[in-house]
């Protein structure tokens, strides 16, 4: 089979690495794997099974003449990725999905905090001796100090991954590096696997404050609520961290949300969040800083979430995909 593999390789080292080749190249390893193994079945050796295959492939200039390859000037010639290219990305991806896990989770416990010192204040246990006015706004310091370097790693996350934007319009990647990165992906799959766990169960789990809490009388729910949403961060920031590793094995080897068919439809489920989160988080600031809602305006946020998650599931069904 590597044989094979091998004799596409030189063959396509002649064409220009466009989008139409490395679709040709693609259907034709397909076509003459699936040759190769019904030869075998048929009692052929393998190295009649691949002799055979290959003098049936054909010459690649009459493919070349046939398909007008050649004269194809207004075609994307993609880049073709090499090892380095591929672990620098990984890597960048790593520490972005680090950079952004810890963001997201600073907003949380920002709102977290925002929601303790209001619960303080109002039980008098903080901020007694100070006005009423600057108590009111007391809580919502932390709430910047922290919102601050969220903002600043999302704006540096993204300025560090900008130079790999060219990986959406297509690339070409080696046989030989597939092989490295689907093996790299193969043995982190575990390791996705048992941070969802976590992350679900800790998601799961989280109510449980709310109703410890409720037990202590209605003035101790809002500690509760500090607690389960100290748990979301936790959890969010293992969906981040280690979803961002994964889906680089998953831009690369383009499968998953990643692969061609899916393509289209990440885009628009982007540019829907790139609308709905930014206007989730301005209803939450205007309710609690112009009605003071804080106690109960972080529901917002699951509400959004689920909303959304609906739409992607929804959006998905009908464009016909799983």
């Amino acid at each position: 089979m590597e044989t094979i593999k091998n004799y596409l390789d030189n063959m396509f080292k002649v064409l220009p690495r466009t989008n139409q080749t490395v679709k040709l190249k693609n259907d034709l390893l397909w076509n003459m794997e699936e040759k190769y193994n019904e030869h075998k079945n048929n009692g052929k050796s393998e190295n009649e099974a691949i002799g055979i295959v290959i003098s049936e492939f054909g010459n690649i200039d009459e493919l070349i003449d046939e398909l007008g390859i050649e004269h194809m000037k207004d075609d994307v010639i993609l880049k073709t990725i090499t090892q380095e290219d591929a672990d620098n990305f990984m890597a960048e991806k790593k520490r972005s999905g680090l950079l952004l896990g810890i963001g997201v989770s600073l907003c949380i416990v920002a709102t977290a905090i925002l929601i303790l010192i209001t619960t303080l204040v109002d039980n008098g246990i903080l901020g007694k001796g100070i006005s009423k006015n600057f108590s009111d706004m007391f809580g919502i310091i932390p709430l910047f100090i922290l919102l601050v370097p969220a903002i600043a790693l999302f704006i540096y996350s993204g300025i560090k991954l900008e130079k790999y934007k060219y990986l959406q319009s297509g690339f070409d990647l080696p046989l030989h590096v597939k092989a490295i990165i689907n093996q790299k992906n193969n043995a982190f799959a575990s390791t996705h696997m048992i941070s969802v766990i976590t992350g679900v169960c800790i998601c799961v789990i989280s109510p449980v404050a709310l109703f410890v809490s409720s037990a202590f009388g209605d003035n101790a729910s809002s500690y509760g609520v500090v607690v389960l949403l100290v748990m979301i961060a936790i959890a969010v920031f293992l969906f981040i961290y280690f979803g961002n590793i994964k889906q680089s094995f998953s831009i690369l080897l383009q499968i998953g949300d990643f692969s061609k068919e899916k393509t289209e439809d990440n885009k628009l489920i982007g540019a829907v969040a790139a609308i709905v989160w930014p206007l989730a988080i301005c209803i939450f600031l205007v309710s609690g800083l112009v009605f003071n809602l804080w106690h109960i305006n972080w529901i917002i946020f699951p509400i959004v979430g689920i909303l959304f998650g609906m739409f992607s599931a929804a959006y998905s069904i009908i464009k016909g995909h799983n």
